[in-house]
This record gives C-alpha cells, structure tokens and sequence, in this order.
C-alpha cells in the first residue's frame, strides 16, 4: 500500500475552503468530473480518463474541517483506497492536508496526478471568490 500527502497553506480562511471541500456533491474544482449523483453516503461520477467511479463518504465533519472517502466500485480493481482531506486554521489562512492510502501501488501516479490538478483548480476556484 502507498500513501501519497499533498499539503499546502492557502491564504484563505478555513470556513471558505470548507465550504468548497464539504459540499460533496460539488464538481466545479475536481478537473474531468461534470456530475456526481448522490444518494445517501455514496457518490457515483464519471471521470475522464478513469471511468465510472462509485465512492463511499466515510466522514464529513463539518466541526473539525474533515472529509474522508474510499472508492468502493471503480473502472480497476482496487484492493484499498482511503482518501482523507483536512483544513485546519493557520496565521495566513488555513492548511490544507490531502493524504490517499492507495493498493495497489501501480495506481498512485494517476491519483497523484489527479490530487495535484485538483488543488490547482481548487485555488482558482478561491482566488475568483469575493473576500
């Protein structure tokens, strides 16, 4: 199993980037997503370039600022996948922590990838928000 960290500090308040990460059903910072469906604590979307991807909302704590996730159906077979996004309040705005535990490994390039393009469009999505 490999376990891939993105972190970074963004100068913007915690609650603002919370707010973007917690509403699960939001696809406008996640490049290749144009639609998820909810129904209860699973959200299904199609992926360019990976498929059709059904994953399952283990928390979203809205109190602590965290969000974990595992894909549970997904175009390969994955033997484990564990994605957790934390925001936690800093002096110039906020920290932000994406770990995803990934098996197997031969997979994780593609995730990386992904968790990258995210956090760029993630911080356009901020920076094109009113303070």
């Amino acid at each position: 199993m490999k376990t891939l960290s993105l972190t970074e500090n963004l100068s913007h308040q915690a609650s603002v980037v919370w707010e973007v990460i917690s509403d699960i059903s939001r696809t406008d910072w996640v490049p290749g997503v144009d639609k998820i469906l909810m129904n209860e604590d699973t959200r299904e979307f199609f992926m360019e370039g990976m498929g059709k991807i059904k994953e399952k909302i283990v928390l979203c704590d809205h109190e602590n600022m965290v969000l974990k996730y595992s894909a549970i159906e997904s175009p390969v077979e994955l033997n484990h996948h564990l994605a957790c996004i934390e925001i936690s309040e800093n002096e110039i705005g906020c920290g932000f922590k994406w770990t995803t535990e990934i098996d197997p490994e031969i997979y994780s390039s593609g995730i990386e990838q992904g968790m990258i393009s995210s956090l760029k469009q993630l911080k356009k999505i901020l920076n094109n928000q009113l303070p």
